[in-house]
């Protein structure tokens, strides 16, 4: 029997300056993160664009593996009992409506892939703050040609060739709620921005890749796609 794929949560945080970093990072690595440990979820990642980024200072992503949908649907019930959550997430948790800790957040729900139903963390051995984690979004031009992304994915053998080149992939998924739709995202992981690199070009240049992605079946399945380069903060799980 196949095993039943993860469910994930991607929360984005638009924030406007130093100060609501700092709450958020104060939050995260002070109440959330424990506080989702004490339930059972063991590896919650914490992600913020590399310097370079436009966005750098601006976004904040926290990723949460779940191991179904019970669970996620419970949480927010767990965390309301929680009482060591309420005490250390105080600052955010009762943040006036004047002074709130972030802009707003973006929640993406995501489905793992048959062919890596379960996360994984990678095995890097440089600082966070050297390593380089991309989240890719594909998103597709009809729910048709998006589902021939996920297949070409799965079946295809695009996982496949993501994990014999080395990629130290996080996750693979199926958006199922989220701001663009129809849509996919991963993560792939690299001890630093050389590593990035090399492993790109190693990809576009290996046979198996320019077989699969030359084949009729597999045209235009792409409209848009979306790249970010992140560091894990020093406080992350993954």
């Amino acid at each position: 029997m196949a095993p039943t794929p993860e469910l994930y949560e991607l929360k984005i945080y638009h924030i406007n300056n130093a100060e609501q970093e700092a709450r958020i990072d104060k939050f995260l690595q002070n109440a959330y993160i424990p506080a989702l440990h004490r339930a059972g979820i063991k590896h919650v990642g914490v992600f913020k664009p590399i310097e370079s980024d436009t966005l750098a200072g601006k976004r904040i992503y926290v990723y949460v593996p779940f191991s179904s949908s019970a669970q996620f649907f419970a949480l927010p019930q767990v965390l309301q009992k929680d009482k060591k959550y309420a005490a250390a997430g105080s600052d955010y948790l009762d943040a006036s409506y004047d002074n709130p800790p972030y802009s707003r957040y973006e929640t993406v729900l995501l489905e793992a892939f048959p062919d890596m139903p379960h996360h994984q963390i990678p095995d890097l051995k440089t600082p966070p703050s050297e390593r380089i984690y991309e989240l890719r979004s594909y998103e597709g031009p009809t729910e048709k040609l998006y589902q021939n992304k996920v297949q070409m994915f799965n079946q295809g053998g695009e996982v496949g060739l993501f994990k014999r080149l080395g990629f130290n992939a996080v996750f693979y998924s199926k958006v199922l709620a989220g701001n663009h739709m129809p849509n996919l995202m991963y993560m792939t992981t690299f001890a630093d921005m050389a590593s990035h690199d090399a492993h790109w070009k190693a990809f576009v240049d290996d046979p198996e890749w320019k077989k699969l992605s030359a084949m009729k079946e597999y045209q235009h399945n792409v409209s848009h796609s979306d790249i970010l380069l992140l560091h894990p903060t020093s406080y992350s799980d993954i």
